[in-house]
């Protein structure tokens, strides 16, 4: 059985990180989902936080997303969303996608909004993407790697090294993370 993810949104904001989560689920390490509500809220804060990026560009980068990785839209999990208690009512329909998904892990750096007593009754567990990423490197940190190699390869414009998207991925917040990756390297 497939281990089963959900990218919150604010996991899917910023650009290197989004990159590494989703070449980790195309790396077929876990299933990753997400929903068009999710990729709304994406946009919307793209949108409002970098006004310098056409809309066009946006539309693009969520059609890519969706295109990234197979079987990733998850849909029929509003009837579930009324029904959910969470700090923030705001972040119910998550919790319903990972539900709905059979989803183990909600990735996601709202850890507060998310706790583990009410995740707990539907299996699911929240993790930091930091977490979620060290945990990808204690199962194969040569898959992640890959990954950040991928990335590197990908970034042309101007050319990046490794030292550069570990650095980008350090600023996102993922310090462990990158602290293993390069012990290990």
């Amino acid at each position: 059985m497939t281990f089963v993810v959900i990218y919150d949104a604010c996991v899917l904001y910023g650009n290197t990180q989004r990159d590494l989560l989703i070449r980790i689920a195309q790396s077929g390490r876990v299933q990753a989902k997400w929903t068009n509500a999710i990729l709304d809220e994406v946009q919307e804060n793209l949108a409002a936080n970098r006004p310098d990026i056409p809309t066009e560009k946006l539309t693009r980068l969520r059609n890519l997303m969706n295109k990234a990785v197979p079987d990733v839209l998850v849909e029929g999990y509003e009837p579930l969303i009324e029904t959910l208690k969470l700090p923030d009512p705001e972040d119910r329909h998550v919790l319903a996608a990972a539900i709905k998904s059979q989803a183990q892990v909600i990735v996601t750096s709202n850890l507060k909004d998310f706790p583990a007593d009410l995740l707990a009754a539907w299996n699911v567990e929240a993790r930091s993407p930091d977490d979620f990423v060290l945990d990808q490197i204690d199962l194969d940190d040569r898959v992640v790697w890959a990954c950040v190699q991928q990335i590197v390869d990908s970034r042309s414009n101007p050319p990046e090294t490794i030292e550069d998207v570990l650095d980008a991925l350090e600023r996102a917040g993922l310090v462990e993370s990158v602290a293993a990756l390069r012990t290990r390297g």
